[in-house]
Parts: C-alpha cells; sequence; structure tokens
C-alpha cells in the first residue's frame, strides 16, 4: 500500500549577519508562500521576534495560535507578515514567545533560532526555496 509524501517545503531565511533555515509543513498557507518566494523584505523587531512583509494574504487558520515556542515559523494574517519568534516579546508572560494575535503556524527553524538575535530593525531580509 502506498502512502503519499507530504509536501514539505525548505526555506532559507538569509539577513547581513546569518542565515537559517527552516522546514515547513504542508499548509495551505505555506503553499501561498512558496508561490512568491524568492522575496525580499525590510526585517522589523519586536521584543524577541523578526517579523517582515509578505505579500501574500491568506486567511487564519483552524490551528492559529498567540504562544508558541522559540524557532516557529509562523504567518501573522492580521499582517501579511513571517513572523519568527525567538524569545520573549513585548506582551509574553515569563519567557514564553506570544505573538501580536493568534498565527498561522508554517514550520520550525532547523539551527538555534536565538541566531534571528544579529537581526536589526530594517535590514534587508530574503526568503527563498531549497531545492535538494
Amino acid at each position: 500500500m502506498q502512502t503519499e509524501q507530504q509536501h514539505q517545503l525548505r526555506i532559507r531565511v538569509s539577513w547581513p549577519a546569518g542565515h537559517l533555515t527552516a522546514t515547513l509543513e504542508d499548509t495551505p498557507t505555506a503553499r501561498a508562500l512558496e508561490k512568491v518566494l524568492p522575496l525580499a523584505a525590510s526585517a522589523h523587531t519586536w521584543g524577541e521576534e523578526v517579523y517582515f512583509d509578505t505579500g501574500v494574504s491568506v486567511p487564519r487558520e483552524a490551528g492559529a495560535r498567540e504562544v508558541v515556542e522559540p524557532g516557529t515559523v509562523a504567518f501573522w494574517p492580521d499582517g501579511d507578515a513571517l513572523a519568527l519568534p525567538y524569545g520573549p516579546t513585548p506582551i509574553s508572560r515569563g519567557d514564553e514567545c506570544r505573538l501580536a494575535s493568534p498565527c498561522n503556524v508554517l514550520g520550525r527553524f532547523d539551527q538555534d533560532p536565538d541566531l534571528l538575535s544579529s537581526v536589526r530593525d530594517g535590514d534587508p531580509v530574503r526568503v527563498e526555496l531549497i531545492t535538494d
């Protein structure tokens, strides 16, 4: 019996001081993002979160969450932006990663998300598909 292989996306997020790769699950939001890659944007920081505009507009998915683990790759439907938390934000309670509003969870970074601490507000950010 053959099972359908799940479509997993791998992306690279780059900025002047470094880069990270991430594995995304097969979700409607991830598929919408894939269609616009590669993309370039200007980074914004909010506490220990990096976010930037994608030009993609999608609705909130059923599993959208406001509190996520560090290193989660999330999509913020209210801002058409990727939200990349690596620690507390200004509205966090304790050490949690609390996003501005519920976000669609796309996947996780493959390396230590603390590397995102080297992203500065206004840095150019590039997101591209990794094809093996």
